[in-house]
């Protein structure tokens, strides 16, 4: 602790500060904890830890497992402006770029948050959703690739509030919003690695994707290439979109992995 910790202006609130504190216990090397590993690391009690954990858990910057907490991607609302440095994003946005230009298709990566996909890095191509897409832009995640192969990588108990809240509507006639095939898709996800959704959330708009995994092995992201249907088919996105979307997406964990 520094020499200024303990001066304290009189406007100080500590609860903000207390809040702060629980987020700023995870890291890499403790992405998951304990109701005690959080008392233990902030030095506050097991009730006080519990009620900040759980308050930010309501506020969905924190999500649990049942024993354990883990930080959720709002917590990037706190400050966008930081993205730029941001490690995922700066290195995905490279391997965007170079994706886009191969494929001359836009490419994306995103984060789930709550019932949504938020993105965090784009490389467009030519427009093909009538949607403004940017960083911070939303999508429901059960009609979009990146956000199927999210859900896919959540535990069995959030999967299971995940479908207790979210309202699965018809955004086209093709968008499947039967809970049994939904579950079905993110099994066959989970099995096969990558997702496809056919003009599910637009008109016209079809994309694949696949995880990208941290440090720790566990999902942190996902990442896509999406195309117009009317020049691109279902092959196109297996046989040419995949492969390079693997090489990017595996060149980008590296990178990650060999990171302080």
């Amino acid at each position: 602790m520094n020499s200024d910790a303990g001066k304290k202006s009189k406007d100080f609130v500590q609860s903000v500060d207390r809040g702060l504190s629980i987020i700023k216990v995870f890291n890499e090397k403790n992405p998951e904890l304990t109701l005690s590993e959080v008392a233990e690391l902030t030095g506050f009690t097991r009730a006080t830890a519990r009620r900040f954990l759980l308050t930010l858990e309501e506020l969905n910057y924190v999500g649990s497992t049942g024993r354990h907490f883990y930080l959720k991607p709002r917590v990037l609302e706190l400050g966008y402006a930081y993205l730029s440095s941001f490690n995922l994003v700066s290195i995905a946005q490279t391997h965007l770029e170079e994706l886009t230009n191969k494929l001359h298709e836009s490419c994306s990566v995103s984060v789930l948050q709550g019932h949504n996909v938020i993105y965090i890095c784009r490389a467009a191509s030519k427009r093909i959703m009538t949607i403004n897409l940017g960083v911070g832009a939303q999508l429901p995640a059960y009609a979009t690739s990146m956000g199927r192969v999210l859900l896919a990588s959540l535990s069995d108990v959030e999967i299971e509030d995940y479908f207790k809240t979210v309202k699965l509507e018809k955004l086209t006639p093709k968008t499947i919003t039967d809970e049994k095939l939904l579950r079905a898709a993110l099994a066959e996800i989970k099995k096969n690695g990558f997702a496809i959704t056919i003009e599910e959330l637009e008109y016209g708009v079809q994309s694949v994707s696949i995880p990208i995994h941290g440090k720790n092995g566990l999902v942190i992201a996902a990442a896509n290439v999406s195309a117009h249907a009317g020049r691109t088919s279902k092959a196109d996105l297996v046989f040419k979109f995949l492969p390079l979307l693997r090489e990017h997406v595996k060149e980008i964990e590296l990178i990650l992995q060999l990171q302080k």
